[in-house]
């Protein structure tokens, strides 16, 4: 038995796996030899990347994060194509920019809700259930370990700027649950981490205009530039691979600390 989790034919649910960081997530998982099954919202996204990686590789489900029978039904369609879950990569998320009072009046509370419930309670929704199965299985290597879970926060969940309350809130969440959740899978062998990435070149960033994207760039201590999504799916699987990274909260943002505005 290996002494760490081998990605080589590991199974791997990958949210947000259609675009951006979770894309390239995907693809490294998958160049690896691991199988992924991408969750996603994005059919033509989602499919496009099985053709990319092959069928036999890849599977796409359409799940809503935030909606338990879709998560459910999601992570049915990945033990129907692949037999168990080793590793989940909690990518999917989505943005916002509202100040706590505004000109228009204070934050709008369904804005408030729809942000923590996709980037907070959407991944501790898809964690639980690939935890169940995880926990199913017999340990893969000589730790005893089962499988891993990766979610994505942001420097925001330490230096949010102005008009990102909602967003600060929801990334802070997804840190202070790792210790937690690391603490309460610490007994069937699944290790919990959370990625904590800057200013990352992904779509995000396509309405952005190339002397803003400079400004930013020139912001970050070293080096000067956004980041790349690989990068990001780098270190998750370097995390994946390293049995004694367990609740840890690792920022990859070049040194940046984010100012008020």
């Amino acid at each position: 038995m290996s002494k760490h989790i081998d990605i080589n034919g590991k199974v791997a649910v990958v949210t947000g796996g259609a675009s951006g960081i979770g894309q390239a997530v995907t693809r490294r998982i998958a160049a690896a030899g691991g199988k992924v099954v991408i969750f996603d919202l994005n059919e033509d996204a989602g499919q496009a990347m099985v053709a990319e990686l092959g069928a036999d590789n890849c599977v796409f489900a359409k799940v809503n994060v935030v909606d338990e029978d879709s998560a459910k039904a999601g992570i049915e369609a990945a033990v129907s194509a692949f037999g168990t879950i080793h590793i989940n990569v909690n990518c999917a998320g989505i943005g916002n920019a509202a100040k706590t009072l505004g000109r228009d009046g204070p934050f709008p509370m369904d804005v408030w809700s729809k942000v923590i419930a996709v980037n907070l309670t959407g991944t501790f929704n898809v964690l639980r259930l690939c935890a169940e199965v995880m926990a199913k299985h017999d340990p893969v290597n000589d730790d005893g370990s089962r499988g891993v879970i990766i979610n994505t926060a942001s420097v925001a969940a330490y230096e949010g700027q102005m008009g990102q309350a909602a967003y600060s809130a929801s990334k802070g969440g997804i840190v202070g649950m790792t210790l937690p959740i690391a603490r309460d899978l610490s007994t069937v062998g699944i290790r919990v981490n959370t990625i904590v990435p800057g200013l990352i070149n992904t779509p995000l960033f396509n309405g952005l205009t190339p002397e803003f994207v400079e400004s930013l760039s020139q912001s970050v201590l070293y080096p000067k530039r956004l980041g790349r999504p690989e990068e990001i799916a780098q270190l998750a699987t370097s995390i994946i691979d390293n049995d004694y990274i367990n609740g840890e909260c690792i920022r990859m943002d070049g040194g940046i600390r984010m100012q008020p505005r």
